[in-house]
């Protein structure tokens, strides 16, 4: 079985972001595989292992420094990566699911897709729909339950409101990973070291034929969240410390 995984290169979402030029930001903070990717990295590494047989490819948009999170996937138990390289520091869905949908078809044939239900950064949440259009597959999201049987998925997904629903769908298709599918292992050392030696082939994303500049998506402006104000105790009665409240929910947050 031959298994695809797109995975983000993302900052952590515990990094201090630093905006530079007002449209881009300092890449010296910590990046991170993106959460949900890896509940698809896991997932498609034990599909493999249960069949006894198959490969588990990771596939990657980015810059040359992505090459970290791929190797930290493939210490999860992935075979090998292929890294589609751009100098661009945003891509947008359409772009990035163009180049996944070239890299994985001059790759190989998938059986099954795996992609997080959404990056942490951007939240865009198009991509698996967009990539799953493009190569003209199924495709489901919010996806906690997966099981393959005769050439089918079968997969439970959460639809809102605590609420789920089954479907079931022929390979190949695309399959949206959320938390709750499973439970990433943490890699030991000796995982971590064969990660090293496993192969990541490099696409320059032009030799795809994929143009950045066609992208319909541009980034105007990026703000830093404003720092928190230290926390405030109030004193007094109970009646002094809402009436104290509601005059700074008025006067000072301006939310009243």
């Amino acid at each position: 079985m031959q298994i695809y995984v797109c995975v983000k290169h993302v900052p952590d979402t515990a990094a201090k972001i630093t905006v530079v030029g007002g449209t881009g930001f300092a890449e010296t903070c910590k990046f991170v595989i993106n959460p949900y990717d890896e509940y698809g990295v896991e997932e498609a590494v034990q599909i493999v292992s249960r069949a006894g047989q198959g490969e588990v490819v990771i596939v990657t948009v980015g810059r040359e420094n992505a090459v970290n999170t791929m190797r930290s996937a493939l210490a999860l138990g992935a075979h090998r990566g292929i890294l589609v390289k751009t100098d661009a520091q945003f891509l947008d869905s359409n772009l990035t699911s163009q180049a996944l949908k070239k890299a994985i078809v001059q790759d190989g044939s998938p059986d099954i897709i795996f992609t997080g239900k959404q990056s942490i950064d951007s939240e865009g949440m198009q991509t698996p729909y967009r990539l799953a259009q493009a190569l003209g597959l199924p495709v489901a999201t919010e996806v906690v339950d997966v099981k393959i049987n005769d050439r089918r998925a079968v997969v439970e997904r959460e639809i809102g409101g605590g609420s789920r629903e089954v479907v079931e769908m022929p390979l190949p298709c695309v399959i949206g990973a959320t938390k709750g599918l499973n439970e990433p292992h943490y890699p030991k050392l000796p995982d971590i070291m064969r990660a090293k030696k496993k192969e990541i082939r490099k696409i320059d994303i032009r030799a795809l034929g994929v143009d950045i500049a066609d992208g319909p998506t541009q980034i105007l402006k990026l703000d830093p969240v404003p720092e928190r104000s230290r926390a405030k105790m109030l004193q007094g009665s109970t009646r002094e410390m809402v009436e104290e409240l509601v005059r700074r929910l008025k006067e000072e947050a301006k939310v009243l």
